[in-house]
Protein backbone atom coordinates (compact mmCIF):
# COMPACT_ATOMS: atom_id res chain seq x y z
CA UNK A 1 0.00 0.00 0.00
CA UNK A 2 1.06 3.75 -0.64
CA UNK A 3 2.78 5.43 2.04
CA UNK A 4 -0.70 8.12 1.36
CA UNK A 5 1.25 11.31 2.73
CA UNK A 6 4.24 11.34 0.30
CA UNK A 7 1.18 11.90 -2.51
CA UNK A 8 0.18 15.32 -0.68
CA UNK A 9 1.89 17.22 -3.47
CA UNK A 10 -0.81 15.90 -5.86
CA UNK A 11 -3.48 18.10 -4.45
CA UNK A 12 -1.26 21.54 -3.32
CA UNK A 13 -1.45 24.70 -6.18
CA UNK A 14 2.11 24.43 -6.93
CA UNK A 15 1.77 23.40 -10.49
CA UNK A 16 -0.49 25.46 -13.15
CA UNK A 17 0.40 24.10 -16.00
CA UNK A 18 -0.56 26.24 -19.50
CA UNK A 19 -3.35 25.11 -21.67
CA UNK A 20 -1.79 22.06 -23.80
CA UNK A 21 -2.21 20.58 -27.53
CA UNK A 22 -3.70 17.73 -28.37
CA UNK A 23 -0.34 16.13 -29.29
CA UNK A 24 0.87 15.83 -25.64
CA UNK A 25 -1.45 12.83 -25.20
CA UNK A 26 0.23 8.99 -25.68
CA UNK A 27 -0.16 4.93 -24.19
CA UNK A 28 2.66 3.31 -22.86
CA UNK A 29 3.49 0.22 -20.79
CA UNK A 30 2.72 1.90 -17.21
CA UNK A 31 0.86 4.81 -17.90
CA UNK A 32 -2.15 6.21 -20.54
CA UNK A 33 -2.35 10.14 -20.92
CA UNK A 34 -5.80 9.93 -22.62
CA UNK A 35 -8.55 12.61 -23.26
CA UNK A 36 -12.36 11.31 -23.17
CA UNK A 37 -15.38 13.21 -23.99
CA UNK A 38 -17.89 13.94 -21.82
CA UNK A 39 -21.65 12.09 -21.82
CA UNK A 40 -23.51 14.73 -21.24
CA UNK A 41 -22.07 17.54 -23.08
CA UNK A 42 -19.55 15.82 -26.01
CA UNK A 43 -17.99 19.29 -26.36
CA UNK A 44 -16.26 19.03 -23.26
CA UNK A 45 -13.31 16.97 -23.44
CA UNK A 46 -11.26 15.70 -19.75
CA UNK A 47 -7.93 14.37 -19.91
CA UNK A 48 -7.02 11.28 -17.97
CA UNK A 49 -3.71 9.56 -16.69
CA UNK A 50 -4.39 6.18 -16.01
CA UNK A 51 -1.81 4.52 -13.70
CA UNK A 52 -1.53 0.41 -14.64
CA UNK A 53 -1.04 -1.76 -11.77
CA UNK A 54 1.01 -5.19 -12.47
CA UNK A 55 -2.15 -6.95 -11.75
CA UNK A 56 -5.61 -7.08 -11.48
CA UNK A 57 -6.89 -4.23 -9.07
CA UNK A 58 -9.39 -2.15 -7.48
CA UNK A 59 -10.29 1.25 -8.88
CA UNK A 60 -9.41 4.21 -7.82
CA UNK A 61 -10.02 8.02 -8.93
CA UNK A 62 -8.47 11.29 -7.81
CA UNK A 63 -8.35 14.72 -9.10
CA UNK A 64 -6.55 17.89 -8.39
CA UNK A 65 -6.41 21.14 -6.40
CA UNK A 66 -8.66 24.16 -6.94
CA UNK A 67 -5.96 25.87 -9.14
CA UNK A 68 -4.33 22.94 -10.65
CA UNK A 69 -4.70 20.26 -13.57
CA UNK A 70 -3.07 17.10 -13.90
CA UNK A 71 0.59 16.74 -14.99
CA UNK A 72 1.52 15.38 -17.60
CA UNK A 73 3.21 12.02 -16.75
CA UNK A 74 6.31 10.76 -18.55
CA UNK A 75 5.80 6.82 -20.07
CA UNK A 76 7.85 5.85 -16.69
CA UNK A 77 5.95 8.03 -14.40
CA UNK A 78 5.64 5.49 -10.92
CA UNK A 79 1.73 4.90 -10.04
CA UNK A 80 1.01 7.29 -7.08
CA UNK A 81 -1.33 4.02 -5.50
CA UNK A 82 0.35 0.99 -6.20
CA UNK A 83 -2.00 -1.86 -5.80
CA UNK A 84 -4.63 0.70 -7.64
CA UNK A 85 -5.66 0.86 -11.18
CA UNK A 86 -5.38 4.69 -10.37
CA UNK A 87 -7.03 7.36 -12.97
CA UNK A 88 -6.50 11.21 -12.37
CA UNK A 89 -9.25 13.35 -14.16
CA UNK A 90 -8.50 16.75 -15.38
CA UNK A 91 -11.56 18.87 -14.46
CA UNK A 92 -13.04 20.58 -17.83
CA UNK A 93 -11.36 23.75 -18.63
CA UNK A 94 -7.86 22.74 -16.93
CA UNK A 95 -4.71 22.90 -18.95
CA UNK A 96 -5.51 19.45 -20.93
CA UNK A 97 -9.50 19.82 -21.08
CA UNK A 98 -11.78 21.66 -23.01
CA UNK A 99 -15.29 23.56 -21.68
CA UNK A 100 -15.91 25.59 -19.18
CA UNK A 101 -15.24 24.26 -15.37
CA UNK A 102 -18.47 24.69 -12.97
CA UNK A 103 -16.98 24.32 -9.59
CA UNK A 104 -18.72 21.04 -8.38
CA UNK A 105 -20.98 20.82 -10.77
CA UNK A 106 -21.51 19.05 -14.32
CA UNK A 107 -17.42 18.19 -13.82
CA UNK A 108 -18.27 15.97 -11.10
CA UNK A 109 -19.73 13.60 -13.59
CA UNK A 110 -16.39 13.99 -15.78
CA UNK A 111 -15.53 11.65 -12.95
CA UNK A 112 -17.92 9.26 -13.45
CA UNK A 113 -17.16 9.27 -17.03
CA UNK A 114 -13.89 8.67 -16.83
CA UNK A 115 -15.01 5.92 -14.79
CA UNK A 116 -16.88 4.08 -17.02
CA UNK A 117 -13.81 4.51 -19.64
CA UNK A 118 -11.40 2.80 -17.10
CA UNK A 119 -14.28 0.16 -16.38
CA UNK A 120 -14.24 -0.55 -20.41
CA UNK A 121 -10.89 -0.09 -21.59
CA UNK A 122 -8.90 -1.70 -18.58
CA UNK A 123 -10.89 -4.35 -17.62
CA UNK A 124 -8.12 -6.73 -17.76
CA UNK A 125 -7.12 -4.38 -14.90
CA UNK A 126 -9.58 -4.29 -12.77
CA UNK A 127 -10.77 -7.17 -10.09
CA UNK A 128 -13.76 -6.19 -9.85
CA UNK A 129 -15.34 -3.36 -11.48
CA UNK A 130 -18.02 -2.01 -8.71
CA UNK A 131 -14.44 -1.97 -6.06
CA UNK A 132 -14.26 1.77 -6.75
CA UNK A 133 -12.56 4.63 -4.59
CA UNK A 134 -12.18 8.16 -4.59
CA UNK A 135 -9.34 10.00 -2.90
CA UNK A 136 -9.12 13.97 -3.09
CA UNK A 137 -7.39 17.01 -1.66
CA UNK A 138 -7.97 20.62 -1.45
CA UNK A 139 -9.71 21.47 -4.04
CA UNK A 140 -9.58 17.49 -5.20
CA UNK A 141 -11.41 17.61 -1.38
CA UNK A 142 -14.53 19.44 -2.29
CA UNK A 143 -14.58 16.93 -5.41
CA UNK A 144 -14.63 14.14 -2.97
CA UNK A 145 -17.87 15.36 -0.65
CA UNK A 146 -19.53 16.24 -3.88
CA UNK A 147 -19.18 12.69 -5.19
CA UNK A 148 -20.43 11.35 -2.20
CA UNK A 149 -23.53 13.25 -2.33
CA UNK A 150 -24.21 12.79 -5.96
CA UNK A 151 -23.16 9.27 -6.20
CA UNK A 152 -23.83 7.75 -3.07
CA UNK A 153 -24.06 3.96 -3.85
CA UNK A 154 -21.17 4.23 -5.91
CA UNK A 155 -17.72 4.71 -3.76
CA UNK A 156 -16.14 2.01 -1.42
CA UNK A 157 -14.71 4.79 0.56
CA UNK A 158 -13.77 7.92 0.24
CA UNK A 159 -11.03 10.37 0.89
CA UNK A 160 -11.65 14.46 1.33
CA UNK A 161 -8.54 16.31 3.09
CA UNK A 162 -8.25 19.55 3.49
CA UNK A 163 -11.47 19.71 1.45
CA UNK A 164 -14.19 22.52 0.86
CA UNK A 165 -17.69 21.44 1.75
CA UNK A 166 -19.56 24.64 1.82
CA UNK A 167 -18.97 27.00 -1.06
CA UNK A 168 -20.69 29.88 -0.19
CA UNK A 169 -19.11 29.71 3.38
CA UNK A 170 -15.60 29.42 1.56
CA UNK A 171 -16.32 32.06 -1.00
CA UNK A 172 -17.44 34.73 2.07
CA UNK A 173 -14.39 33.90 4.35
CA UNK A 174 -11.69 34.40 1.17
CA UNK A 175 -10.67 37.65 2.15
CA UNK A 176 -8.11 38.23 -0.21
CA UNK A 177 -10.07 37.16 -3.09
CA UNK A 178 -7.75 34.09 -3.81
CA UNK A 179 -10.75 32.26 -4.95
CA UNK A 180 -13.66 34.55 -5.41
CA UNK A 181 -12.12 36.03 -9.17
CA UNK A 182 -12.97 31.76 -10.07
CA UNK A 183 -15.75 31.18 -8.03
CA UNK A 184 -17.54 34.39 -9.69
CA UNK A 185 -17.07 32.90 -12.93
CA UNK A 186 -17.32 29.14 -12.83
CA UNK A 187 -20.67 29.36 -10.90
CA UNK A 188 -21.69 32.15 -12.41
CA UNK A 189 -22.38 34.37 -9.16
CA UNK A 190 -22.12 35.50 -6.07
CA UNK A 191 -23.61 33.42 -2.75
CA UNK A 192 -25.34 37.13 -2.23
CA UNK A 193 -27.00 36.69 -6.01
CA UNK A 194 -27.84 33.04 -5.76
CA UNK A 195 -27.05 30.76 -2.38
CA UNK A 196 -29.09 27.77 -4.08
CA UNK A 197 -26.25 27.65 -6.94
CA UNK A 198 -23.83 27.27 -4.17
CA UNK A 199 -25.63 24.71 -2.17
CA UNK A 200 -25.92 22.86 -5.34
CA UNK A 201 -22.03 22.16 -5.21
CA UNK A 202 -21.34 21.57 -1.70
CA UNK A 203 -21.03 18.80 -0.08
CA UNK A 204 -22.47 19.83 3.22
CA UNK A 205 -25.77 20.08 1.32
CA UNK A 206 -26.14 15.88 0.43
CA UNK A 207 -24.95 14.11 4.40
CA UNK A 208 -27.65 12.57 4.52
CA UNK A 209 -27.28 10.49 1.27
CA UNK A 210 -23.72 9.49 2.19
CA UNK A 211 -23.43 5.77 2.55
CA UNK A 212 -19.84 5.59 1.58
CA UNK A 213 -17.08 6.05 4.69
CA UNK A 214 -16.07 8.89 5.03
CA UNK A 215 -12.19 9.83 5.84
CA UNK A 216 -11.38 13.83 6.44
CA UNK A 217 -8.00 15.01 7.42
CA UNK A 218 -7.57 18.82 8.25
CA UNK A 219 -4.74 21.23 9.80
CA UNK A 220 -5.63 23.50 12.08
CA UNK A 221 -4.54 26.54 11.40
CA UNK A 222 -4.90 25.97 7.37
CA UNK A 223 -5.66 29.65 6.06
CA UNK A 224 -6.42 28.71 2.47
CA UNK A 225 -9.72 26.21 3.40
CA UNK A 226 -10.65 26.60 6.98
CA UNK A 227 -10.41 24.22 9.40
CA UNK A 228 -14.33 24.45 9.68
CA UNK A 229 -14.81 23.08 6.35
CA UNK A 230 -14.03 19.72 7.75
CA UNK A 231 -15.77 19.98 10.95
CA UNK A 232 -18.66 21.15 10.05
CA UNK A 233 -18.97 18.39 7.73
CA UNK A 234 -17.60 15.80 10.00
CA UNK A 235 -19.82 16.76 12.89
CA UNK A 236 -23.14 16.78 10.62
CA UNK A 237 -22.56 13.46 9.56
CA UNK A 238 -21.68 12.08 12.74
CA UNK A 239 -25.33 13.03 13.65
CA UNK A 240 -26.97 11.72 10.77
CA UNK A 241 -25.42 8.11 11.91
CA UNK A 242 -22.92 8.30 8.71
CA UNK A 243 -19.56 6.43 8.87
CA UNK A 244 -16.82 9.17 8.98
CA UNK A 245 -13.73 9.19 10.24
CA UNK A 246 -11.63 12.63 11.34
CA UNK A 247 -7.94 13.55 11.78
CA UNK A 248 -7.30 17.12 12.99
CA UNK A 249 -3.88 17.74 12.89
CA UNK A 250 -3.31 20.46 15.60
CA UNK A 251 -0.62 23.60 14.66
CA UNK A 252 -0.73 22.18 10.93
CA UNK A 253 -1.29 24.86 7.92
CA UNK A 254 0.08 27.58 6.08
CA UNK A 255 0.03 28.65 2.40
CA UNK A 256 0.79 25.08 2.10
CA UNK A 257 -1.88 22.47 3.63
CA UNK A 258 0.57 20.48 5.29
CA UNK A 259 3.02 23.17 6.40
CA UNK A 260 4.58 22.96 10.17
CA UNK A 261 3.26 19.43 10.00
CA UNK A 262 5.74 17.60 12.34
CA UNK A 263 7.64 13.49 11.79
CA UNK A 264 4.81 12.18 13.78
CA UNK A 265 1.98 13.68 12.55
CA UNK A 266 2.98 13.19 8.90
CA UNK A 267 3.01 9.62 10.37
CA UNK A 268 -0.33 9.61 11.50
CA UNK A 269 -1.53 11.13 8.49
CA UNK A 270 -0.46 8.71 6.42
CA UNK A 271 -2.13 5.89 8.06
CA UNK A 272 -4.96 7.66 8.45
CA UNK A 273 -5.11 8.35 4.58
CA UNK A 274 -4.02 4.41 4.38
CA UNK A 275 -6.69 3.40 6.46
CA UNK A 276 -9.50 4.18 3.75
CA UNK A 277 -7.84 2.39 1.49
CA UNK A 278 -7.56 -1.36 3.20
CA UNK A 279 -9.93 -0.89 5.91
CA UNK A 280 -13.06 -1.38 3.13
CA UNK A 281 -13.53 -3.69 0.48
CA UNK A 282 -17.53 -3.88 -0.20
CA UNK A 283 -19.30 -0.55 -2.47
CA UNK A 284 -22.54 0.81 -0.52
CA UNK A 285 -25.74 -0.06 -1.09
CA UNK A 286 -28.85 1.94 -1.77
CA UNK A 287 -31.99 1.26 0.14
CA UNK A 288 -34.77 -0.61 -0.97
CA UNK A 289 -37.04 2.63 -0.29
CA UNK A 290 -35.87 6.18 0.96
CA UNK A 291 -35.77 10.02 0.38
CA UNK A 292 -32.34 11.67 -0.98
CA UNK A 293 -31.55 15.33 -1.25
CA UNK A 294 -30.47 15.94 -4.94
CA UNK A 295 -27.74 18.53 -5.59
CA UNK A 296 -28.22 19.33 -9.62
CA UNK A 297 -28.20 15.84 -10.18
CA UNK A 298 -28.16 12.20 -8.53
CA UNK A 299 -26.55 9.17 -9.95
CA UNK A 300 -27.57 5.68 -8.50
CA UNK A 301 -26.96 2.10 -9.74
CA UNK A 302 -30.88 2.05 -10.42
CA UNK A 303 -32.05 5.31 -11.76
CA UNK A 304 -30.80 9.41 -12.30
CA UNK A 305 -31.88 12.12 -11.57
CA UNK A 306 -31.24 15.27 -13.31
CA UNK A 307 -33.01 19.18 -11.99
CA UNK A 308 -33.81 21.67 -14.52
CA UNK A 309 -31.04 23.25 -13.07
CA UNK A 310 -27.46 22.75 -12.29
CA UNK A 311 -28.36 25.68 -9.81
CA UNK A 312 -31.12 24.15 -7.92
CA UNK A 313 -31.32 21.76 -5.21
CA UNK A 314 -34.67 19.38 -4.39
CA UNK A 315 -35.31 16.69 -2.73
CA UNK A 316 -36.88 12.95 -4.24
CA UNK A 317 -38.60 9.87 -2.18
CA UNK A 318 -38.32 6.55 -4.31
CA UNK A 319 -38.90 2.78 -3.73
CA UNK A 320 -36.79 0.48 -5.33
CA UNK A 321 -39.21 -2.54 -5.53
CA UNK A 322 -41.97 -0.91 -6.75
CA UNK A 323 -39.98 1.36 -9.38
CA UNK A 324 -41.38 4.57 -8.44
CA UNK A 325 -39.13 7.94 -7.94
CA UNK A 326 -41.36 11.22 -7.37
CA UNK A 327 -40.38 14.68 -6.39
CA UNK A 328 -40.94 15.48 -2.95
CA UNK A 329 -40.29 18.74 -4.13
CA UNK A 330 -38.45 20.93 -6.84
CA UNK A 331 -38.77 19.24 -10.93
CA UNK A 332 -36.40 17.56 -13.06
CA UNK A 333 -35.90 14.75 -15.28
CA UNK A 334 -36.07 11.10 -13.70
CA UNK A 335 -34.57 7.91 -15.70
CA UNK A 336 -34.79 3.89 -14.57
CA UNK A 337 -31.23 2.50 -15.80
Amino acid sequence: MTNSNNNSELYEDSIREAKQAAAVFFRSERVDFLQISSSLHPEAKSAIVVHKPLRPSPILLFTHGWHMSVQRPAEDTENPYPGFLSVQVDMRGRAFSTGQPDANGFELYDVYDALQSAREDYADLIVDPEQVYFVGGSGGGGNALGLAGKFPDLFVSITANFGISDYADWYERDAIGEFRDELDPWVGCSPEQNRMAYASRSGITTVENLLSPVYMAHGELDPRVPVSQSRVYYEKALSLGKIAHYLELAGVGDRSHLGKITDKQSASFAAFCDRALVDHQAPPVLPQSGELVVAGYLVTKYFTVFLDSIDRVARIRYDLECREVDFVDGAGVISWR
